[in-house]
């Protein structure tokens, strides 16, 4: 699928819940958020027959995410089921990592394709005072579980808060004596996120330089978006950065965003799209489904104007990221 600014689609992220069992602070509020009800909610029957219209478009990845995931029940089954779908090259999945260790076996067994735990700091009373819950001894362990199986890649995701106890230099290290990817993403402009300042890409490398030495430029491809990598030398990982806002990577972003209420995004900042699963439960067939996919695609926004202000459409005001879909 081409969009009007000739860009390659083919990569879906799903979002198949908005719960979650950690509240972060740039994410919802302590109290929790209106949870959407059970009947609202694409079912896994609907997911799969959207992603089997999305391979048929041209679609080849697909990442599933949340809220959390892992709450949804028998969410390893839609992995298996996703996995089986002709075309459908990549199937990863992104988790806080809190339920991740006592299902991994599972995982590996269905062959999941890459895992992104997400994880801002190692610091035990930092990581109660993001998340409110003080779980961070869960989520180590399903890393120490995690890697028990080589053949799955591990990418530590890390949103930089400008807080001094979140210690960057430890997440980063994170990536030296262990396989495992770091990448530190730019806070984005959404929902509670407007409530924090980013962090851009050149301070942190400054941080990681003074700490670790220079970082040279990684050419290959380590996964399925817009992330690019460096490595530093004596590390098994690579430290990479996802920088929407200080290097704006539009020009070349190749995914679109299914909430878990089958709102097909094209874009984080506009509100535009394609409601799918007014035509799921309308009776549309598969040819209607896949031309409204192909309409939003085509659509989809030049890019973003977080910084400049000057937006080129209705602004999304109306979701937070957990119901987007992290």
């Amino acid at each position: 699928m081409l969009d009007e600014c000739k860009r390659t689609i083919d990569y879906l992220r799903i979002s198949i819940t908005d719960r979650c069992n950690l509240r972060c602070i740039y994410c919802m509020p302590e109290e929790g958020i209106s949870m959407a009800s059970h009947e609202d909610i694409l079912s896994y029957d609907e997911i799969l027959r959207i992603c089997r219209i999305a391979a048929l478009l041209g679609v080849t990845k697909i990442k599933l995410t949340g809220g959390e995931p892992l709450v949804r029940k028998d969410a390893l089954v839609l992995v298996k089921e996703i996995k089986s779908i002709k075309g459908i090259e990549k199937v990863t999945l992104t988790t806080n990592g809190v339920l991740l260790g006592d299902i991994i076996e599972e995982l590996a067994k269905y062959k999941i394709d890459g895992i992104n735990i997400s994880l801002d700091t190692l610091d035990r009373k930092l990581y109660n005072q993001i998340t409110r819950f003080d779980l961070l001894h869960q989520v180590q362990e399903s890393i120490h579980e995690v890697l028990k199986y080589p053949d799955i890649p591990v990418k530590i995701n890390c949103v930089p808060l400008s807080l001094r106890s979140q210690n960057l230099i430890d997440i980063a290290a994170l990536a030296k004596d262990q396989k495992i990817h770091v990448r530190f993403i730019e806070m984005m402009p959404i929902g509670y996120g407007k409530n924090f300042e980013y962090l851009s890409e050149e301070s942190i490398i400054a941080l990681l330089t003074e700490a670790f030495g220079p970082l040279s430029s990684y050419k290959e491809s380590l996964g399925n978006g817009p992330c690019h990598y460096y490595q530093l030398q004596g590390f098994q990982g690579k430290i990479g950065f996802i920088s929407a806002l200080s290097h704006q990577f539009c020009a070349s972003c190749n995914r679109v965003r299914l909430t878990s209420q089958g709102f097909l995004k094209s874009c984080l900042q506009y509100e535009t799209g394609k409601d799918l699963r007014l035509l799921l439960r309308s009776g549309a067939d598969d040819k209607e489904i896949a031309a409204a996919m192909q309409e939003c695609i085509r659509k989809k926004p030049k890019g973003h104007a977080f910084l400049t202000q000057q937006f080129n459409g209705k602004q999304e005001n109306r979701l937070i990221m957990s119901k987007i879909g992290g």
